[in-house]
């Protein structure tokens, strides 16, 4: 009888290293191939702003968050103190993700389109 599943062997993280490769097997700091490269810390995506609203690990609360701006995070920090202002609310910049607190997600969309950015609500 086979099995379906993939058979994967290889280290794939090592406390004296820390992450691996799982295409080349090296540290991810050193790794040369394409098989760990991130395109979400470049920007580079489908070129979509999508403003989706969250609730998970927050005890219930709702925060909109923005993705897909692909800009380093001094211009992010910017935009984003921008728009908490013109919602009117806290929020902070992880990780190249906008977060603000509520629901704020059609103030944001409209914000974002006079900005020029090709900018989308996401999920339900």
């Amino acid at each position: 009888m086979q099995s379906n599943k993939k058979n994967v062997s290889g280290v794939v993280y090592s406390t004296e290293k820390g992450g691996m490769c799982p295409a080349c097997g090296k540290s991810v700091s050193q790794c040369e191939c394409s098989g760990m490269k991130k395109d979400s810390k470049s920007g580079q995506g489908d070129g979509i702003v999508r403003i989706g609203r969250e609730t998970k690990g927050r005890k219930g609360k709702g925060v909109t968050v923005i993705t897909g701006l692909g800009s380093d995070e001094d211009s992010l920090k910017s935009l984003g103190k921008k728009l908490k202002k013109k919602c009117g609310s806290g929020g902070t910049v992880k990780d190249g993700v906008i977060e603000i607190q509520g629901d704020h997600r059609d103030v944001l969309l409209q914000e974002l389109k006079k900005m020029g950015y090709n900018a989308k609500c996401s999920g339900g």
